[in-house]
């Protein structure tokens, strides 16, 4: 019974998974539109899904744990899949290792998918400071150095404003 539990919970963590990488895959539609607003309420509904993920992920810990127990194995402080393959029937190791790598599988799909959302974020972050910093003027601009207020200017460089027009 124990087993058909953490296979429960291991599927239902997947399900969740898939579906914040389906939130993923929206984000960057919105990070590519720069649509804030649906950004805004699509990191909520990101945070509901993190909050589900870590629920679930406690009761595979209890699971596992109360196997292990059942087993009169040792119990560490975070009881993994890895600790239950040790502990399991030769007739559930598959089941387990195939529910292990479908979530694996959708959690490195997720963490790819959110490395390409942040390297947008920061494009889309320089690309404002670069716009940001072509409106904002510069101080050389806008006052004379010294040089150029004594009448001696030691650079090649040409002047943009011509006192004499």
């Amino acid at each position: 019974m124990a087993i058909k539990q953490i296979l429960s919970s291991l599927d239902s963590l997947e399900k969740l998974h898939r579906s914040l990488l389906r939130l993923a895959y929206e984000k960057t539609a919105f990070i590519k539109n720069s649509d804030m607003e649906s950004l805004d309420q699509l990191l909520k509904d990101e945070q509901s899904h993190l909050a589900a993920i870590a629920q679930m992920d406690n009761q595979r810990q209890l699971a596992v744990a109360q196997y292990l127990t059942d087993q009169g194995r040792s119990v560490p402080a975070t009881p993994t899949v890895a600790d239950l393959l040790d502990a399991a029937l030769e007739a559930d190791k598959q089941d387990l290792e195939e529910a292990r790598d479908r979530l694996l599988h959708a959690i490195h799909d997720l963490k790819w998918q959110n490395d390409l959302n942040q390297k947008l974020t920061y494009q889309s972050l320089q690309f404002v400071n670069l716009s940001l910093d072509m409106v904002r003027p510069t101080t050389n601009a806008v006052n004379y150095s010294k040089p150029e207020i004594k009448g001696t200017k030691t650079s090649n460089e040409q002047v943009t404003f011509d006192s004499q027009a």
